[in-house]
């Protein structure tokens, strides 16, 4: 099964990093002013995506339980 994946909305970012301090796994990081997520470091525990106050972290692939 695929994993499931942690999509930062760039229009929607506010580059407040609120999400890379608290990603247990260091998977996200500011480019440009706006957060990214590292694929290969991401475990998809869904963290970020509760954390950011705007909703600018969706999920994107196989299902995940939240």
């Amino acid at each position: 099964m695929a994993k499931r994946k942690a999509v930062v909305k760039k229009e929607k970012c506010l580059a407040c990093g609120g999400c890379i301090s608290v990603c247990p796994q260091d998977a996200i990081l500011m480019i440009f002013s706006k957060a990214d997520v590292d694929d290969k470091l991401c475990n998809s525990c869904s963290i970020c995506v509760k954390t950011c106050p705007i909703g600018a972290i969706t999920w994107e692939g196989a299902s995940h339980a939240l």
